[in-house]
């Protein structure tokens, strides 16, 4: 157990931080999800905008890697413009 008020403060600011972060992160992956299956190409391309934001959201918060922002980004581009 910590023993300076800080530490204690500190690791009470890290629960709360870590538990946005997967919120937000698993709000994207089910997001990401929802648009894989999606099979009709205007519902598709309609949610494109909305999932790449929040991807980038994630990666500007370091909760992602930005390089792997990047590569769901042109994946998830890529899966839409094929259908």
């Amino acid at each position: 157990m910590a023993n300076h008020k800080s530490s204690i403060k500190r690791i009470r600011s890290n629960d709360a931080k870590r538990e946005t972060n997967r919120y937000q992160a698993k709000s994207a992956r089910t997001a990401i999800k929802a648009l894989k299956t999606t099979t009709d190409k205007k519902e598709a391309a309609k949610k494109l905008p909305e999932v790449i934001s929040m991807v980038d959201k994630l990666a500007k918060k370091n909760i992602i890697h930005k390089n792997k922002a990047g590569n769901i980004k042109s994946k998830l581009t890529k899966h839409v413009s094929k259908m």
